[in-house]
């Protein structure tokens, strides 16, 4: 009920109020046209800001040298006018990425556009073009699995080629493609050319799981996810927000429905992406997948997982049961989630209010939220449950781009020349 109330709430304020500002605390934004604003309005904190990372780049380390000059790189991104690409810009710019020149492609309709450059000016979309995107150091992909297997390698192969960092699905189980985290295993990105970033769902899981395994080894894993609208894309956060606002004016007693497969408004779906022959759907199988793959776990390591849809704009939430190969200690684990990089503790179920992670909390920032770490009554002392919430547009998809383009810089792999 918390969860319905809480985006009854948001879309009531968002419908009924008259500025716009008065909605900033939600889940919820009024307008597709107003997300960029808001987007920018959940800004890090200071403490966040400062946050020292040790296994993550540094936010003015990435940069070449020739000669005696510090350059930056030419960085393409592709897709920039979607949700993801959007937040891509805005992470390089936000976190200082050595940018000498920031080229942006799109589709004929898009080109000649004016986008912002995430550094509070604008640049002007170019046609996409093989050719020219080869012209870069990095080019990021925030498009469609089947435009990533049509033109990634023909951007990344053979001599002058760019390094390739794909948001998409296409690339994430072959082989010889490093699958990353960077947190987990950034090493892995050393003289690739085509790096696929992982499905949101599993970068913001294994965030806090790693730590977790690191310490007392993982036996198997259960996971239940709580996925925001934004994982449909704009179409997605367009049908909630319009359904929400028609059942609550009294225009409907249910809201209509195109892109969920029933509707999301005081609802919630167990069905994310097409079933598979195995029960599962495709969704809870990249969790599978993927983790396997970015921790360097057998093909058979037990990971199950159930993804649901729930009515809330963005971010999205985990409950995480694992079965530990040592015995758990409940204050050491807490003390791994709280000093690894990219993980924010929030467990104080003493306070007033308690403290926990929330869609609401986790919104716009680049840490995940973990907390209600506690011994499995399962499992016993052999198992912990825990809940974690992530921005997927951040730490699900963009920044962790971003991240990995920070981790090739360091490691010599952008550089067409010589360093």
């Amino acid at each position: 009920m918390k969860i319905f109330n809480s985006a009854v709430l948001a879309v009531a304020a968002v419908v009924f109020s008259a500025d716009i500002q008065k909605a900033q605390g939600f889940a919820f934004v009024p307008t597709s046209q107003q997300i960029s604003r808001v987007h920018g309005s959940f800004g890090l904190s200071a403490a966040n800001q400062h946050r020292l990372r040790p296994t993550t780049p540094t936010r003015t380390d990435p940069r070449r040298r020739r000669g005696t000059a510090i350059m930056g790189y030419t960085v393409g991104v592709v897709g920039a006018t979607g949700a993801v690409g959007v937040e891509i810009v805005k992470s390089l710019g936000s976190r200082g990425f050595a940018t000498d020149e920031l080229r942006i492609f799109g589709s004929e309709r898009s080109a000649g556009r004016d986008v912002p450059d995430g550094k509070g000016g604008i640049k002007t979309v170019e046609k996409f073009e093989v050719d020219k995107c080869r012209e870069c150091d990095v080019v990021f992909l925030a498009v469609s699995g089947d435009f990533a297997l049509e033109h990634a390698k023909a951007i990344s192969e053979g001599e002058g080629g760019a390094v390739v960092i794909d948001n998409s699905s296409a690339f994430r189980y072959e082989k010889d493609i490093p699958l990353v985290v960077p947190e987990i295993n950034g090493e892995c990105t050393k003289n690739a050319k085509l790096v696929a970033n992982p499905n949101c769902t599993t970068a913001i899981g294994l965030m806090a799981l790693w730590p977790i395994h690191k310490l007392f080894g993982l036996k198997r894993v259960i996971m239940s996810t709580y996925q925001a609208a934004s994982g449909a894309g704009q179409p997605g956060m367009d049908e909630l927000q319009e359904g929400t606002r028609a059942v609550l004016s009294g225009e409907r007693d249910v809201a209509d429905n195109k892109i969920f497969a029933h509707p999301l408004p005081f609802n919630v779906i167990p069905h994310i992406d097409k079933f598979q022959e195995n029960g599962y759907t495709k969704e809870e199988m990249k969790v599978t997948w993927e983790t396997r793959k970015i921790c360097g776990l057998p093909d058979d390591f037990p990971v199950s997982c159930t993804a649901v849809r729930i009515p809330t704009y963005r971010a999205h939430s985990e409950t995480i049961i694992v079965e530990t190969e040592k015995p758990i200690d409940i204050e050491a684990a807490k003390k791994a989630v709280a000093e690894a990089p990219g993980v924010k503790l929030v467990d104080n179920t003493a306070a007033d209010p308690p403290t926990y992670p929330m869609p609401l909390t986790a919104t716009g920032q680049e840490d995940v939220e973990c907390g209600r770490i506690r011994r499995s009554e399962v499992f016993g002392d052999y198992g912990l449950e825990f809940f974690v919430s992530g921005d997927q547009l951040l730490r699900g998809a963009a920044l962790n781009a971003v991240i990995v383009a920070e981790t090739m810089a360091l490691n010599g792999s952008l550089s067409k020349v010589p360093v």
